[in-house]
């Protein structure tokens, strides 16, 4: 039996047993790992507050032929003021679920992003999505889909009207929309270009066109259920 020692964030888990708790993980050595937390459900239990999403320390794992066993955790970082917060709370578990489905393999860069967006959601005065939208562009160009944000994909010209391609995953110029363009509105625009250029500690300094918000969230969200087929928000 291996014993490893992994930074990691707990995405969420699933009770089992009398005490037990299955707990997803997000290590930064070897990503997506699902382990077994033994008695961690008891009231008096050592690791009780380790099990619970969004938990951020250095897990101590028994691997065997299933799944590890933890024995040990060093808690960093609970960022349990989420908790206190409602709005904060549902954007925060929208972020653990993106993670869950793109950190399958290990990117250390999908660690760093998870960790800097949970602690800007809070600890930050940020407006609502604001960070979702900067966790999902960086998420999005990780996996090497970003898009250009200033030019036509197609045609290279100034986009001062633009649609966003879905077929191609880029914005483009009225001229070279498809019939799975949608439309972009200019303040929908100056937000993309506003939050591609803001760095998460620079985020609780903005505050975008509230006819954005909604707008910049949907075209992210479906750009990457297009792309690698992760169903990000339900979005009416």
């Amino acid at each position: 039996m291996a014993t490893i020692k992994t930074k990691a964030v707990v995405l969420g888990g699933v009770n089992i047993k009398e005490k037990d708790k299955l707990v997803d993980l997000f290590t930064l050595e070897e990503g997506r790992m699902t382990v077994s937390m033994k008695g961690v459900r008891g009231e008096k239990a050592k690791l009780k507050m380790a099990k619970e999403p969004f938990c951020f320390g250095e897990f101590v794992i028994e691997k065997g032929s299933g799944s590890g066993v933890v024995t040990q955790v060093e808690i960093i970082d609970n960022f349990y003021d989420l908790t206190k917060d409602l709005d904060k709370f549902y954007e925060g578990c929208a972020i653990l679920d993106l993670a869950r489905a793109v950190a399958n393999e290990s990117d250390p860069r999908i660690f760093i992003e998870l960790l800097q967006a949970l602690k800007t959601l809070c600890y930050e005065n940020v407006r609502k999505y604001y960070v979702f939208d900067k966790f999902l562009l960086k998420i999005t160009e990780i996996l090497g889909f970003s898009f250009d944000k200033t030019n036509c994909e197609s045609c290279k010209a100034n986009l001062n009207l633009a649609y966003f391609d879905l077929n191609k995953g880029c914005l483009v110029c009225p001229n070279c929309k498809t019939e799975n363009s949608i439309k972009v509105g200019k303040d929908t625009l100056k937000a993309l270009q506003i939050l591609s250029e803001t760095d998460y500690d620079k985020l609780a300094s903005l505050t975008l066109a509230v006819t954005s918000e909604k707008e910049v969230l949907k075209i992210l969200a479906l750009n990457l259920e297009w792309r690698v087929g992760v169903r990000v928000l339900k979005i009416k």
